[in-house]
């Protein structure tokens, strides 16, 4: 995105607006004629091709070889973004029927539920980056299987389960594990596991060994099931994006971005930016910084659990889409998931 922007007219705003609105629609490049019916200025053609001329040499719009028309470059589509769009807040019924396709079973049906739901909403590629696990809990349990095995019910702060079993040297009883649990719970749930590693060797000397051996096993158990994260990112929808005309009729860029979908990675850098801003980010073409995303627009939100962002949703497809109508999509899905999350 270019560190100044020159400044436009009023009547240089409105033929660009009308110019991006009328090549969104129509796939094609816009010539003055178009131009004069949509904008509702009374200018003459050659007045209208001054303005174009302008706005090709500042960079807003291109001239293809084959075509009198132009159509909006990055940097234009940029500006169109930033000053003279006007989203279209979703009616209420749209929202309450979001809500209701959106299942909270647990987090990877909730998390490929909403990815899919962007996908459907907008026809192209929904994706959304899964919770990143805090690295602690928010309440503890120990059930005794056998003499030597004891099953730990882990609740994560995102209101995961997770168990997992100990094998252990010594036979507890029911008393001595909800004693281990209920100090766990009373005094250090909310932080790290390596944080309660810390302070129960500082605070809790007076354990018996027995004791401790088994709060120990239990916060190894349970720091290895907070780095165990499952799929990182969820993606619905992919093929949608080869019925882009636009990105269809380069099938070598059009595989690169496959192959980035496949990898993951690029796209977890962006939904990572992502996540530490606020409200709604738009990156169009190379402002990604990943290649094969250059003739794509990628539109972000981050949700939060508790008031704290644990993850980013997305849709992803041509610079050449109707961003007042996906742009609230992204918004509310982001705004419910972190709703159904906190719930939970």
């Amino acid at each position: 995105m270019p560190a100044e922007t020159p400044a436009l007219s009023e009547r240089a705003q409105l033929l660009l607006k009308t110019l991006v609105e009328r090549y969104i629609v129509e796939g094609q490049p816009v010539g003055s004629r178009a131009l004069s019916k949509y904008s509702g200025l009374d200018l003459s053609p050659a007045s209208i091709r001054n303005v174009m001329a302008d706005l090709e040499e500042t960079g807003f719009i291109a001239s293809p070889h084959t075509s009198a028309g132009r159509v909006p470059t990055a940097r234009g589509y940029r500006f169109f973004v930033d000053t003279l769009l006007t989203v279209k807040p979703l009616a209420t019924v749209e929202i309450s029927q979001l809500e209701g396709q959106l299942h909270a079973e647990n987090t990877q049906k909730l998390v490929a539920s909403a990815s899919q739901l962007l996908s459907d909403l907008t026809h192209f590629a929904g994706v959304v980056m899964t919770p990143r696990r805090s690295a602690g809990f928010r309440h503890i349990e120990f059930l005794r299987l056998s003499d030597t095995r004891i099953l730990l019910i882990l609740v994560t702060p995102e209101r995961d389960v997770q168990n997992r079993i100990l094998f252990t040297e010594k036979s507890y009883s029911p008393s001595e594990l909800t004693e281990a649990a209920n100090i766990l719970n009373q005094h250090y749930a909310g932080l790290t596991f390596e944080e309660i590693r810390r302070r129960i060797r500082a605070e809790l000397k007076q354990l018996t060994e027995d004791m401790s051996r088994l709060m120990t096993a239990a916060l190894e158990a349970g720091s290895r099931a907070a780095s165990e994260s499952a799929e990182e990112v969820v993606i619905s929808g992919e093929s949608n994006l080869l019925d882009s005309q636009d990105l269809s009729a380069n099938m070598a860029n059009l595989r690169k971005l496959f192959e980035l979908f496949d990898r993951k990675t690029g796209l977890l850098q962006i939904l990572d930016v992502s996540s530490r801003a606020q409200g709604v980010q738009i990156f169009i073409g190379g402002e990604s910084g990943v290649a094969p995303l250059d003739e794509c627009s990628v539109i972000t939100a981050p949700y939060k659990v508790d008031g704290q962002v644990v993850g980013t949703v997305g849709v992803i497809g041509p610079t050449r889409m109707a961003y007042e109508r996906v742009i609230p999509i992204v918004d509310i899905t982001a705004k419910l998931l972190s709703s159904l999350f906190t719930q939970r």
